[in-house]
């Protein structure tokens, strides 16, 4: 699945996965830089709360939004019914900024996947909409979501349980909470089955901030780990046993803090000043 196309000079949204565990009342700063892209005083955000179980959780990113200046509203889409109707419908074509809470990112992809829901996402996404998601709400970004696997740093076959995302970026696949649950293994088990796409390990409280050009900016706390397969040389994924490791020959990584960048249509890494 391909990102929707962009209207004619007009350039798409941002797309910012978060890698959960945000700071949202001390330093917010991946917060409030969503709110300023978004249109600050005059940002209209609505937050899809879908993969939280908790009641609270919707809620609360709205009064925080709310309290950075921004309109903010709430919908809780809590099944497919619910991806149909009009009212909500309406409400999407009106925001310059949708917030994907985290939870259970199958919740996301079981109810959202294929609705008009999720086209309407990925159409105002093309149109100039900014979209931002946090833990489970990053995962489902990618082309190719990350559902499911096992930590630990080596790739394994059956490592990672991969299903179809939104498909608002088809140049990564995105994994969270990265180095707090080392979750280096599966993002590389991930990348082996298919080495098109660059690899995203994005850590809490950390946020890749990827431009319309495709030029992925670091902000936050933490940094993003990026993996790059673009001259993997060999993957023994194909014919290894059942949940043994995986030989992969050729890969790049980089770890890039704040204020760093990487150009996912170049492949290219720029070190922030003073690095």
């Amino acid at each position: 699945m391909s990102p929707a196309t962009p209207e004619q000079h007009r350039p798409r949204g941002y797309v910012i996965p978060i890698g959960g565990a945000e700071a949202k009342r001390k330093n917010p700063v991946i917060l409030e830089r969503f709110v300023d892209l978004c249109g600050g005083d005059d940002a209209r955000i609505l937050v899809i709360p879908t993969a939280s179980l908790l009641d609270e959780t919707g809620p609360t990113y709205q009064v925080l939004f709310e309290g950075m200046g921004a309109k903010a509203m709430c919908i809780p889409i809590e099944n497919r019914d619910d991806c149909y109707r009009e009212d909500i419908l309406e409400v999407l074509e009106k925001a310059t900024g949708i917030f994907i809470t985290g939870g259970n990112q199958l919740r996301l992809s079981t109810i959202l996947g294929g609705t008009p829901v999720a086209r309407a996402i990925r159409r105002l996404n093309a149109a100039g909409v900014h979209m931002a998601g946090t833990s489970a709400g990053a995962a489902i970004i990618s082309e190719h979501m990350i559902a499911g696997g096992r930590g630990g740093p080596s790739p394994r076959e059956s490592g990672v349980v991969l299903a179809p995302g939104l498909g608002l970026t088809n140049r990564a696949i995105i994994d969270q909470h990265f180095n707090k649950r080392g979750r280096l293994g599966r993002l590389l088990a991930a990348l082996s089955f298919n080495p098109f796409v660059c690899g995203l390990g994005i850590d809490e409280n950390t946020a890749a901030f990827i431009a319309p050009d495709g030029v992925m900016e670091v902000v936050g706390h933490g940094t993003v780990t990026v993996i790059d397969p673009a001259d993997l040389r060999h993957s023994s994924m194909s014919y290894v046993r059942k949940a043994e490791a995986v030989s992969l020959v050729g890969l790049k990584l980089h770890v890039l803090a704040d204020g760093s960048s990487f150009n996912l249509e170049t492949r290219e890494a720029t070190l922030a000043k003073g690095s």
